[in-house]
């Protein structure tokens, strides 16, 4: 058994790492207070092709494998997990599903513009009433003359407010359930009956939008869907399944940057004449820290593996996401532990990865929902 990276996914972490150090870490506390989103540096990764990691070179991405998405998007989330999110969902959420679904004329219209960054994609799914249930979806798409018209509201879609494409799910046959449930690729920009609505204010990775998606009379056109009708919630579930990798991957990155903070700080803040890393009451919870987070890590790439080689994965991703999220969020409030005080303030950047750890348990499916669905593959026995 080879733990090994490749030479290919080390480069790929070692820039990463280098483009977060140089040009992300430094502005994250920053975008963080103003909330403002980081257009330049998504413009950079663009450049760097990594917001198209997988996709392949012709549809402006590349080429790489979902192994080095996860290792960079751990070293991109270290320095910012807002930058992180933004990365995760154009990358999982919306170039796959383009990429996977879509024909080729689908892909040089929608998917280029994403995969090679010169445009920000999102995923309209999660409405109001409609989170962990979306058979309970209502955004309704009918078919109009060789188009179809849209109606409905998404809510809590990251990168909704500057995204100019989406893969957007909608009912477009009432009463089938699931069944009924078909998904389309919408360029936001050109749209008319489309606007953003609320964008809201949060605890956490505040420089990456959340909006409302609206949709009253929104026309588009009849190749806009993805696939055929009906097969929307098989398209949305293993979406999912690579979006939660994303999630996990975005979570080790949080609880790296809480570990290496933390080391740091208990290394040269001094208590009864001697470094506070000398106590065995921070050293355990050093130890713990930094045991869960390399489990996590390997839970996140055994995950990415089992994609790039076409095989099952949706317990594997499940455990990832939740495990790596559990992880970061223990990690990040010992953190603030150790850090004291100055944890609780702003003038160090620990409080900010305890806020941004939260999320990572709630969106992409929340914990329970990935308990649900672990323990659904463990009873058909896999």
């Amino acid at each position: 058994m080879d733990f090994n990276l490749t030479e290919e996914q080390l480069m790929v972490r070692d820039m990463a790492r280098r483009f977060a150090e140089a040009e992300i870490k430094p502005g994250a506390a920053e975008w963080d207070a103003s909330h403002k989103h980081p257009a330049d540096i998504v413009k950079k990764l663009g450049e760097l092709k990594m917001m198209g990691i997988a996709v392949s070179e012709e549809y402006g991405g590349g080429g790489m494998d979902y192994v080095s998405y996860v290792v960079a998007l751990i070293e991109i989330s270290k320095a910012c997990a807002s930058t992180g999110v933004i990365m995760s969902v154009n990358n999982s959420l919306y170039c796959f599903p383009v990429d996977a679904y879509g024909n080729d004329e689908q892909k040089r219209k929608y998917l280029y513009p994403c995969a090679s960054g010169e445009r920000l994609g999102c995923y309209g799914l999660t409405e109001a009433g409609a989170g962990s249930d979306p058979a309970a979806m209502r955004t309704i798409a009918v078919r109009d003359g060789e188009g179809w018209i849209i109606n409905g509201e998404k809510k809590f879609i990251t990168n909704g407010n500057v995204a100019s494409h989406c893969v957007l799910a909608a009912v477009t046959e009432k009463g089938k359930g699931y069944k009924g449930i078909s998904t389309f690729v919408v360029d936001l920009e050109n749209t008319p009956g489309f606007k953003v609505g609320r964008v809201e204010e949060k605890l956490g990775i505040l420089a990456s939008g959340t909006a409302e998606l609206v949709f009253e009379d929104a026309r588009v056109p009849g190749d806009a869907i993805l696939g055929n009708e009906g097969e929307g919630f098989r398209q949305m579930l293993t979406t999912l399944d690579g979006g939660r990798i994303g999630i996990a991957s975005q979570a080790v990155g949080i609880g790296r940057a809480t570990l290496e903070e933390a080391l740091e700080y208990a290394k040269t803040r001094e208590q009864f004449g001697k470094p506070i890393c000398e106590f065995q009451g921070i050293q355990w919870k050093l130890a713990d820290m930094a045991t869960e987070l390399d489990a996590a890590e390997l839970l996140t790439i055994r995950a990415a593996w089992l994609e790039d080689h076409h095989k099952p994965y949706e317990k594997e991703a499940a455990m990832a996401k939740m495990y790596a999220s559990d992880a970061a969020m223990r990690a990040s409030v010992e953190g603030v532990q150790i850090l004291g005080g100055y944890g609780y303030c702003k003038e160090y950047p620990m409080e900010r990865h305890m806020r941004d750890a939260k999320i990572c348990q709630i969106y992409e499916g929340t914990n329970e929902i990935m308990r649900m669905v672990i323990a659904r593959n463990l009873i058909r026995g896999r």
